[in-house]
Protein backbone atom coordinates (compact mmCIF):
# COMPACT_ATOMS: atom_id res chain seq x y z
CA UNK A 1 0.00 0.00 0.00
CA UNK A 2 1.45 3.60 -0.58
CA UNK A 3 2.21 5.69 2.10
CA UNK A 4 1.23 9.46 0.64
CA UNK A 5 1.87 12.46 2.93
CA UNK A 6 1.65 16.41 2.37
CA UNK A 7 4.95 17.98 2.70
CA UNK A 8 7.05 20.83 2.36
CA UNK A 9 10.69 20.63 0.55
CA UNK A 10 12.34 18.01 -1.62
CA UNK A 11 13.77 14.98 -1.01
CA UNK A 12 17.40 14.54 -0.33
CA UNK A 13 17.81 12.06 -3.20
CA UNK A 14 18.80 13.31 -6.52
CA UNK A 15 16.33 13.28 -9.33
CA UNK A 16 15.30 15.01 -12.07
CA UNK A 17 12.03 16.99 -12.93
CA UNK A 18 9.81 15.56 -15.24
CA UNK A 19 7.39 17.69 -15.56
CA UNK A 20 4.19 17.31 -15.51
CA UNK A 21 2.63 13.66 -17.73
CA UNK A 22 -0.94 13.05 -17.76
CA UNK A 23 -3.91 15.44 -16.92
CA UNK A 24 -2.09 17.69 -14.79
CA UNK A 25 -1.29 21.28 -15.40
CA UNK A 26 2.00 22.07 -17.05
CA UNK A 27 2.67 24.44 -14.04
CA UNK A 28 2.50 21.32 -12.01
CA UNK A 29 5.87 19.36 -11.94
CA UNK A 30 6.78 16.28 -11.30
CA UNK A 31 9.43 14.05 -10.61
CA UNK A 32 10.71 10.64 -8.89
CA UNK A 33 13.50 9.96 -6.61
CA UNK A 34 14.97 6.25 -6.07
CA UNK A 35 16.49 4.36 -3.05
CA UNK A 36 17.37 1.11 -2.79
CA UNK A 37 14.28 -0.55 -1.43
CA UNK A 38 11.70 2.10 -2.02
CA UNK A 39 10.86 4.87 -4.88
CA UNK A 40 9.32 8.55 -4.06
CA UNK A 41 6.96 10.52 -6.48
CA UNK A 42 6.59 14.08 -6.05
CA UNK A 43 4.52 16.90 -7.18
CA UNK A 44 5.08 20.45 -6.77
CA UNK A 45 2.32 22.78 -7.41
CA UNK A 46 3.72 26.15 -9.72
CA UNK A 47 0.70 27.24 -10.39
CA UNK A 48 -0.84 30.58 -9.34
CA UNK A 49 -3.89 28.86 -7.79
CA UNK A 50 -5.07 25.74 -6.08
CA UNK A 51 -5.10 22.29 -7.86
CA UNK A 52 -6.26 18.75 -7.12
CA UNK A 53 -3.84 16.09 -8.28
CA UNK A 54 -2.50 12.60 -7.34
CA UNK A 55 0.79 10.43 -7.90
CA UNK A 56 0.24 7.73 -10.81
CA UNK A 57 1.47 4.43 -10.46
CA UNK A 58 2.04 1.72 -13.02
CA UNK A 59 1.07 -1.87 -11.54
CA UNK A 60 -0.73 -0.68 -8.79
CA UNK A 61 -2.92 1.52 -6.60
CA UNK A 62 -2.26 5.10 -7.44
CA UNK A 63 -1.44 7.99 -4.69
CA UNK A 64 -4.67 9.61 -2.90
CA UNK A 65 -6.20 12.81 -4.46
CA UNK A 66 -4.78 16.03 -2.67
CA UNK A 67 -5.50 19.91 -3.36
CA UNK A 68 -2.09 21.84 -3.13
CA UNK A 69 -1.89 25.75 -2.89
CA UNK A 70 0.91 27.67 -4.66
CA UNK A 71 4.11 25.98 -3.80
CA UNK A 72 2.38 22.46 -2.22
CA UNK A 73 4.42 19.32 -2.09
CA UNK A 74 2.80 16.29 -2.33
CA UNK A 75 4.78 12.38 -1.75
CA UNK A 76 3.58 9.01 -2.21
CA UNK A 77 6.44 6.39 -1.63
CA UNK A 78 5.34 2.81 -3.14
CA UNK A 79 8.70 -0.20 -3.38
CA UNK A 80 10.91 -0.42 -6.51
CA UNK A 81 9.66 -3.30 -7.97
CA UNK A 82 7.41 -3.31 -10.22
CA UNK A 83 6.38 -0.08 -9.48
CA UNK A 84 6.84 2.84 -12.21
CA UNK A 85 5.87 6.69 -12.20
CA UNK A 86 3.50 7.75 -14.36
CA UNK A 87 3.33 11.24 -13.77
CA UNK A 88 0.98 13.42 -12.00
CA UNK A 89 -2.94 13.85 -12.99
CA UNK A 90 -5.87 16.03 -11.85
CA UNK A 91 -8.36 14.68 -10.10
Amino acid sequence: MAAITATVGTSSAAAAPLGATGTAPTCVTGWVSKGTLTQTGHARNDCNYNVRVKIVWAFGADGACHSLGKGGHLTSKVPIQPRRFDGINNC
